[in-house]
């Protein structure tokens, strides 16, 4: 059975101002992470929590992300959307990430 995806902030929402052909992508790769399955690009991002993972996602449009943590048994937590301007992801990008994994494992731990 596929787990459930939860997006986390704005996460949803940087999705959606994508353009379409990456949105798909993004949404393919998602649903194979749902799946059990690894999305077809990707690496992992441990700095910015242990089970971090960012799809990587190429378009006409340029270079993007989708980082999320699939280890937790009840959810995919989409933590952060976004376009990769440069080589190295931004300070902010990893800052955005990090606080919103941290806010997941600190709910997780009131259960």
């Amino acid at each position: 059975m596929d787990k459930e995806i939860r997006w986390v902030g704005s996460a949803y929402d940087d999705l959606l101002a994508f353009p379409v052909e990456a949105r798909r992508q993004a949404g393919f790769q998602l649903g194979k992470v749902q799946a059990g399955l690894e999305p077809e690009d990707w690496k992992p991002f441990d700095d910015i929590g242990a089970g971090t993972r960012e799809i990587r996602l190429r378009d006409t449009g340029g270079a993007f992300r989708v980082m999320y943590v699939a280890k937790f048994e009840e959810a995919v937590y989409v933590l952060h959307c976004f376009q990769k301007k440069t080589q190295t992801t931004s300070r902010q990008d990893k800052h955005i990430a990090e606080a919103r994994y941290r806010a997941i494992v600190n709910a997780n731990r009131g259960r």
